[in-house]
């Protein structure tokens, strides 16, 4: 398909810089079928909007300060990295600012410290580092990383300390994101309560959600866009738990893209959720047939990403564009610290 049937115009007075305070006060647009009118409420009502037996499932990763700031040693050529994907111990994946003055085998002096050479370069532009030492690599970037907000974000204001709360969500516990998972931000204590109160299940999986999800499609047509792959797991267990409440007649409630596209990889053609741990690099366009879930609670995308065209494979193209008409006209807050949607097909 082509890629500019997703665009839209956003004024930018949209992009939402904070989040709403408390996280559960957002609004939340509420889309279902083909001649069902939008809904507009909020994130509160959220146990009103499911029913019992439904079962929400959440991507419990841990935003990594994953955005480090040093130098090319030998030269003061200023170098800037941004890790999007564990090798090992002591390898990341990096996308790196001025990475044409950064050649392999180049050590590079980040501040605290921290050390790592060049390795290689990859075809999706980004340098393999092996940072070196003794300390594990989570440890290095808490001490000299920053939170790497979006760059919608970035662009607007500096990061600073409110963001290493606010950009984490309240499930996160298994190291190794460098970008939220979104949706989870609008959760709350009280709201968890209010959801088993109602009897409606709460599941966790993990996907380490890359820097490659912030990258523009540069392609003209969808097949020819190549998605970053991320690791995802799921328990064998979860799994169990989440067919069982299928085989009841609950609805499967992915919470944000990042779990949608973790139980879509493993679930088989038949619907049957599998225990999984690998790499995904799943793609979701219009055409894509659901095996797994049932419904989405997620942000509000950018134009021409692979997120809008997700969500749109979900509910249809039209639908979704009208969706985000509506919601541009209502003020609706965009992209990682705004509202959210619940769509329900």
């Amino acid at each position: 398909m082509r890629v500019d049937l997703f665009d839209f115009e956003l004024p930018q007075d949209r992009i939402a810089l904070r989040p709403v305070r408390p996280r559960d006060a957002a609004r939340m647009l509420v889309v279902r079928g083909q001649d069902a009118p939008f809904e507009d409420a909020c994130v509160l009502d959220l146990p009103d909007l499911l029913e019992p037996g439904d079962v929400l499932v959440f991507n419990d990763t841990r935003v990594l300060p994953a955005q480090l700031e040093g130098r090319r040693a030998g030269g003061e050529a200023k170098v800037g990295a941004t890790l999007h994907k564990r090798l090992d111990l002591r390898r990341w994946d990096a996308f790196v600012r001025n990475a044409k003055r950064v050649k392999e085998g180049d050590q590079i002096i980040f501040g605290g410290g921290i050390t790592a050479i060049a390795e290689s370069r990859n075809a999706d532009g980004s340098i393999t580092l092996f940072f070196e030492g003794e300390e594990p690599v989570e440890v290095l970037l808490d001490r000299a990383g920053t939170m790497p907000l979006p760059p919608y974000i970035a662009a607007r204001r500096g990061v600073d300390e409110q963001d290493l709360a606010d950009y984490q969500t309240m499930f996160a516990s298994e190291d190794g994101a460098v970008a939220a998972p979104t949706a989870s931000l609008h959760f709350t204590d009280r709201l968890i309560e209010a959801l088993e109160a109602r009897g409606i299940g709460r599941e966790m999986l993990t996907l380490h959600v890359g820097a490659g999800t912030f990258l523009p499609v540069k392609a003209d047509d969808t097949d020819d866009h190549q998605m970053h792959s991320e690791f995802g797991r799921i328990s064998a267990e979860a799994a169990k738990r989440l067919n069982a409440a299928k085989k009841a007649g609950g609805r499967i409630i992915a919470v944000g893209t990042t779990s949608l596209r973790t139980l879509e990889s493993a679930a088989s053609q038949d619907g049957q959720i599998h225990e999984f741990a690998a790499d995904t690099d799943i793609f979701i366009t219009p055409g894509y047939r659901f095996k797994a879930v049932d419904g989405l609670m997620t942000n509000f995308h950018l134009p021409k990403s692979t997120l809008m065209m997700l969500v749109s494979a979900l509910m249809g193209r039209e639908r979704m564009m009208a969706a985000y008409a509506h919601a541009i006209e209502n003020e609706y807050r965009f992209y990682s610290y705004g509202d959210s949607s619940l769509l329900l097909p």
